[in-house]
């Protein structure tokens, strides 16, 4: 880090518009270093890159726990902000009553446009998305076909329904189709699957799903929580991964991963939407997701449209990682996801290295029953598409050096 000379008033660099960040690169990190260190030096509260004399959207900022936090082209805190001004903080109502804005009507046409559906419905949170659909569209005579390893929520909301659940080993075909050969003739069967599994990182076999699902009348409902923004043509999620996008009914994801906000949404057809939003109790009966939220959502939404090689550098850092882990003998998961597991198996071995990890400025979360089996306790890796490569070195040799002192 080196200390940078801030420009003063009057200098023509303050009257000029920045450009936007491009390329999240070692330059990028060595310019926000550089200007951590400045406005430290300076003993100001915030610094942006032209007071430096760069001309990109970059700035620093130090909170009121003296804590300095980077923004990198803030269009979508920017975009929070103006629904904040422009809305207040929430609607008070479901989306039935008085809880529909423009922001969420231009939300649901960008989002289906963008996953060539005819229609998206939007919850108030990702949870409750799927709470939401599958008590409404599956009734009391009806069949759930569900992986063992599905997200919680999909658990939950298949009780909520009333119909009948049956659960499939995980991506195990011949079980699948075990199960689906226990479905009456005159019922009619829900295949639920993760499109990228939460703990594992690895991707739902939807070429084999989708032709069981033809083979014996069962529609598709894929949980894109973990996939949308991260693997497909230019981040449209697990269908578009294997070409299949007209082959899933159903599409459900959430705001809380590659969106930075709160809320969830559904993708279906039309018709399917419309019967949604009438017989969804966790729809009807439950306010709607904030402004600040919905625009957050749609900026995010438009910035990865604007940036289709951002889940390609994404999938690229995280090899890259994998390949450095591997390589210091550190055992892991292997998934083609930014979900990194790494096995520590014994719970308090676990909440140890993830503490000693933490201090040592590598944050991984800890997964613990329920979320998984008794013994099979994981460090969770998750990478971001602005990691570099000398980032992922540093944590990856201190990853190696605190799990080696537990014999992992």
């Amino acid at each position: 880090m080196a200390l940078r000379k801030i420009v003063l008033q009057g200098d023509e660099c303050l009257t000029k518009v920045c450009r936007p960040v491009t390329e999240f690169n070692q330059r990028l990190h060595t310019l926000i270093d550089d200007m951590k260190e400045t406005l430290l030096d300076s003993g100001g509260v915030g610094l942006a890159a032209p007071q430096v004399g760069v001309l990109r959207r970059v700035c620093v900022v130090m909170n009121e726990d003296e804590d300095i936090i980077e923004l990198v082209n803030p269009e979508i805190i920017a975009a929070a902000h103006k629904a904040l001004d422009e809305y207040g903080t929430g609607c008070s109502g479901s989306r039935l009553l008085n809880g529909t804005l423009n922001l969420h009507l231009a939300f649901e046409r960008e989002m289906a446009e963008f996953l060539r559906k005819g229609d998206v419905v939007t919850f108030s949170t990702g949870f409750q998305s799927n709470l939401g659909i599958i008590s409404a569209i599956v009734g009391m005579r009806d069949y759930m076909i569900c992986d063992r390893e599905n997200h919680a929520s999909i658990y939950d909301a298949c009780r909520l329904s009333y119909g009948k659940m049956l659960r499939y080993r995980h991506s195990d075909m011949a079980d699948l189709e075990r199960c689906l050969q226990k479905v009456p003739e005159d019922r009619a069967a829900l295949i639920i699957t993760d499109g990228v599994f939460s703990m594992g990182g690895d991707i739902a076999k939807l070429p084999e799903i989708t032709t069981l699902a033809k083979k014996y009348g069962a529609r598709v409902m894929v949980d894109d929580a973990h996939a949308f923004g991260v693997i497909g043509e230019g981040g449209r999620g697990s269908a578009s991964y294997f070409g299949l996008e007209q082959e899933i009914d159903i599409y459900m994801g959430t705001f809380s991963k590659s969106m930075a906000s709160l809320g969830g949404y559904m993708a279906a057809d039309a018709r399917v939407c419309d019967y949604v939003r009438c017989n969804s109790r966790p729809y009807i009966f439950s306010a709607s997701v904030p402004p600040a939220n919905i625009a957050v959502a749609t900026a995010a939404l438009r910035h990865l449209k604007a940036h289709p090689e951002l889940p390609r550098q994404l999938l690229d850092i995280s090899q890259y990682m994998r390949d450095g882990l591997h390589a210091r003998g550190v055992k892991i998961i292997d998934a083609d996801t930014p979900i990194i597991p790494i096995y520590t198996y014994d719970p308090i071995v676990t909440l140890k290295a993830q503490k000693e990890l933490y201090e040592r400025g590598v944050y991984v979360n800890a997964t613990l029953p329920p979320a998984c089996a008794p013994g099979e306790c994981l460090l969770r890796c998750t990478l971001m598409a602005t990691h570099t490569k000398a980032l992922v070195d540093e944590a990856v040799d201190i990853i190696a050096d605190v799990l080696h002192q537990y014999d992992l």
